[in-house]
C-alpha cells in the first residue's frame, strides 16, 4: 500500500514537472523575464503542497483521544493561487508612456501554479488538456488570427523615441513613418532646452523584423537618432 502511495506521488510530481516545463519553455524561447525553472519550481512546488493537503486531511481526520478533527483537503492548495500572484506581479512592468509589459507571463505564473494543483488532485487528463490550450492559445491562435485577416490581432506594438533635428519637422515625420506601413497610435512630444524628441507607441505587422523598422526609420530625413524598443 505505501509502495503505491508512493509511486502515485512520484506520478504526479513527475507529470506536474513536465507540464510546467512545457509552459516555461514557450517563455524562455521568447526570452521573457519567466523561464522554465520559474514554471518547474512553482508547477512542483504546487503540486507537492495539494499532494500534503489532501493526504493530510485523510491522516488527521481520525479521531484522535476523541476528539475529531476535521479539515478541508484542499484548504492548503487554495492559498497557492494567492500566494502566487505576488511572483506574478513581479514580471509586470510599467514602462513609460502608459505601456504595460508582463501581463501574459504574468498570467502564465498563475497557470503553472493551477496546473500543478490539479496534478496533485489526480485531474491529470484536466491538467493536460489545460496545458495544450495555453500553448494554443498564446502560440497558435494569433497566428490564426493574422492569416486569417483580423488585423489588430495579428499585429504587435512597439515604441519608437526619435530625437528631430528641428522642432518644425514634426508633422513631417510623422507623415512619413505613417508611409511606412506603421499605424501611430499614441504621440509624446517633449521639445525642452533644445532638445526635440518624438514619442510614439505604434502597431506593426507581427511578421516585421525589428531591424527593418529601424533601418527604414532611421533613413526619414530629420531625424537624428532612434530608440526602438518591443512591447
Amino acid at each position: 500500500m505505501l509502495t503505491l502511495i508512493n509511486s502515485q506521488i512520484m506520478l504526479k510530481l513527475g507529470l506536474a514537472a513536465l507540464l510546467g516545463l512545457t509552459i516555461g519553455l514557450e517563455r524562455e524561447i521568447k526570452r521573457k523575464q519567466l523561464g522554465f525553472k520559474t514554471c518547474l519550481v512553482i508547477s512542483i512546488s504546487s503540486c507537492l503542497l495539494t499532494i500534503i493537503s489532501i493526504e493530510s486531511s485523510y491522516i488527521f481526520s481520525n479521531s484522535s483521544n476523541g476528539i475529531n478533527i476535521n479539515m478541508d483537503p484542499l484548504r492548503l492548495a487554495a492559498q497557492i493561487v494567492s500566494g502566487v500572484g505576488f511572483i506574478g506581479a513581479g514580471v509586470i512592468l510599467k514602462k513609460g508612456h502608459d505601456s504595460v509589459s508582463g501581463l501574459t507571463t504574468a498570467a502564465l505564473i498563475w497557470s503553472a501554479s493551477g496546473i500543478g494543483i490539479a496534478v496533485g488532485a489526480g485531474f491529470y487528463f484536466a491538467a493536460i488538456l489545460a496545458v495544450i490550450l495555453l500553448i494554443l492559445s498564446v502560440e497558435v491562435l494569433p497566428l490564426l488570427f493574422a492569416l486569417f485577416g483580423l488585423k489588430p490581432l495579428g499585429e504587435k506594438e512597439i515604441i519608437l523615441q526619435l530625437m528631430l533635428a528641428h522642432s518644425d519637422q514634426y508633422s513631417i515625420v510623422i507623415d512619413k513613418i505613417k508611409q511606412q506601413r506603421i499605424a501611430i497610435n499614441y504621440i509624446h512630444i517633449k521639445d525642452l532646452d533644445g532638445t526635440h524628441q518624438l514619442h510614439l507607441k505604434v502597431s506593426v505587422d507581427h511578421k516585421r523584423n525589428m531591424l527593418e523598422i529601424f533601418q527604414h526609420v532611421s533613413e526619414i530625413e530629420g531625424i537624428q537618432g532612434v530608440e526602438i524598443e518591443s512591447i
